[in-house]
């Protein structure tokens, strides 16, 4: 490329950034540029283009019709210039400082194996906060929240990394007491283990049959807990019937201390959504550690795996 054609290129940058800033002298002080530089390269662009670009008044810079249709290019050389510069950068950027990370108490397992390849960087400190309670993210420094279910609307940033498989189950002990459910209907005459909270203190359970049919149930709970590890407890001490969601319930499950219930219904997998306090662009450490997350959820959903959850 010739000096002229990259004298061109330069010419363009300057009219994008005329355009974005508003004025001549704002857009001097973005590029760092007297005002007078500025103009006379708006001068030599639009004598090599032979069109004026701009109206020219005391009070305000607008575009004539060729400058809207030339700007729309200038701007994507820019945009795709800077994308380029970002994209090293990101490149460059090794994940460093602490990295504050807050998820529901059944996710331990999941983090640990999820976030391995975060051992290969030496600069970077990890500190897990595992509560089934939501908490302040901004107050506590969170850089990333790990929820699942539904979310309430917010300022905060959300991604969805995937869903979790969910089981009805309860012990043999109880199940031998109080028989076996052969229809959704029939968990209305069982006792209910939830996790809080729920609306009105009551749970809203879909489930959709082999054939299609679908029951929509609303359950009063015997018992609430705020915590999984709460709720295993229960339901291997033949509380009740509910929901298998952390890693303890799937493996009493597969060596049969808890069993599953009405097996051929099921449930809408539960979303899990990594959450930010902040838009725009994220530092290094935000960026590696929410590739990985998604990552792995992706190759758990492809696999078909049941990673561990939290409450809801």
């Amino acid at each position: 490329m010739s000096d002229k054609s990259l004298d061109q290129l330069k010419r363009m940058a300057v009219f994008a950034e005329v355009v974005a800033a508003g004025s001549l002298t704002a857009a001097a002080r973005r590029l760092g540029m007297t005002p007078s530089a500025v103009s006379q390269h708006l001068r030599q662009l639009e004598q090599a283009l032979g069109l004026a670009l701009l109206h020219r008044s005391t009070r305000r810079l607008t575009l004539t019709e060729a400058g809207e249709r030339y700007h729309a290019g200038c701007a994507a050389m820019v945009g795709a210039a800077r994308e380029a510069e970002q994209a090293l950068v990101r490149l460059r950027d090794e994940p460093e400082g602490e990295l504050r990370l807050t998820a529901p108490v059944g996710f331990g397992s999941l983090l640990a194996a999820a976030l391995a390849p975060l051992r290969g960087h030496p600069k970077l400190t990890l500190s897990l906060l595992l509560d089934d309670t939501l908490i302040d993210l901004v107050e506590e420094r969170i850089d990333i929240a790990l929820r699942a279910g539904s979310l309430a609307d917010s300022s905060l940033v959300a991604r969805k990394l995937g869903g979790m498989k969910r089981q009805l189950c309860a012990s043999p002990a109880y199940l031998a007491e109080r028989g076996w459910p052969a229809h959704p209907r029939d968990l209305l005459q069982h006792d209910w283990l939830a996790s809080r909270p729920q609306t009105a203190g009551v749970d809203m359970l879909e489930l959709t049959g082999p054939d299609g049919e679908r029951q929509t149930l609303r359950l009063e709970p015997r018992v609430q807990a705020t915590q999984v590890s709460a709720l295993h407890a229960l339901y291997l001490a033949g509380w009740g019937i509910g929901i298998a969601v952390s890693e303890d319930d799937r493996t009493a499950l597969a060596e049969g201390r808890l069993l599953p219930v009405l097996p051929g219904w099921r449930m809408a997998d539960m979303p899990v959504y990594a959450v930010t306090p902040r838009r725009g662009e994220q530092p290094a450490k935000v960026r590696y550690t929410l590739e990985l997350l998604a990552a792995w959820f992706g190759e758990a959903q492809a696999a078909n795996l049941k990673p561990v959850v939290g409450a809801a």
